[in-house]
């Protein structure tokens, strides 16, 4: 994930400094300032995903139709986005998810304060607040033209950072709950992805859980395709259909001679709700 954003040297030196089927109501619990009204069944997907940077022409999905992935990330917008999307339309959702792949929404918004690098969008504790809702009512107009309805779960893609840098820490969570909250108003639910040693483990041990993301993604390359077995953080926290483990990163696979270098995933949480 972070190789969509950065370059992929930068990717391993960020990783190196930071510490080496439809369910109702799942994954809402965590989710504090989800209003009180009626939400869509949230759709799910267990199995094994994969994200790459642009997304794939629809002749090569259908190449990759084979069984072995049932879901694929999609970058649906946010000024840090790596790659320009010429497939990522509303008719390429639909092929594709009629096809039979679920769909894993993903934003790339503003960046934490503290990261080194220029990024075309980041953080700073005056703006978080008003940031993170205007930056969600992007995400959402985004996943909406491309036909992803409400009750569908956003992915907000925070790269790794300094959690030991207070400020900065506080920064980030006050952005995440500004735009975790003008997603529940918007009737979407929110999902976050970061990094085990950083910025997903700073989600999972902040004290004060409200308006943080019920689904997290967690980048752990470990190799291992679970989001049980190597899950770093407490083993009651984020259960009942609410995670994803990116555990491979780079992968250069070649399916029905379309050959695309992929991160795989271990899927076990919501996805877009489209058709």
């Amino acid at each position: 994930m972070a190789g969509h954003r950065q370059s992929r040297k930068r990717r391993y030196i960020t990783w190196a400094v930071a510490g080496a089927a439809v369910v109702a109501g799942a994954g809402i619990a965590a989710q504090t300032s989800m209003a009180a009204t009626t939400w869509p069944a949230q759709a799910t997907f267990t199995g094994r995903a994969f994200d790459t940077c642009a997304a794939p022409s629809l002749s090569a999905m259908k190449a990759w139709h084979t069984g072995f992935y049932g879901a694929a990330a999609v970058y649906v917008g946010g000024k840090n986005r790596g790659c320009a999307q010429p497939n990522l339309t509303a008719s390429w959702v639909k092929s594709v998810t009629t096809l039979g792949f679920k769909l894993i929404p993903l934003y790339v918004g503003a960046q934490p304060p503290c990261q080194t690098g220029s990024n075309p969008e980041k953080i700073t504790a005056a703006t978080a607040g008003s940031l993170g809702t205007s930056d969600a009512n992007d995400a959402v107009a985004k996943a909406s033209a491309l036909g992803m309805k409400a009750g569908s779960a956003l992915y907000l893609d925070m790269e790794s950072y300094d959690t030991t840098n207070t400020s900065c820490n506080n920064a980030v969570l006050a952005y995440v709950r500004a735009f975790d909250k003008q997603l529940h108003a918007k009737t979407y639910r929110a999902g976050y992805y970061g990094f085990t040693s950083s910025s997903a483990k700073a989600i999972a041990n902040a004290s004060d859980k409200t308006d943080l993301p019920g689904n997290l993604w967690y980048a752990l390359w470990d190799s291992k395709n679970t989001t049980t077995s190597d899950w770093p953080f407490g083993a009651t926290q984020f259960t009942g259909h609410s995670r994803g483990h990116q555990y491979m990163v780079n992968s250069k696979e070649s399916r029905g001679g379309y050959t695309i270098t992929v991160d795989r995933d271990a899927w076990d949480g919501p996805v877009a709700i489209t058709g």
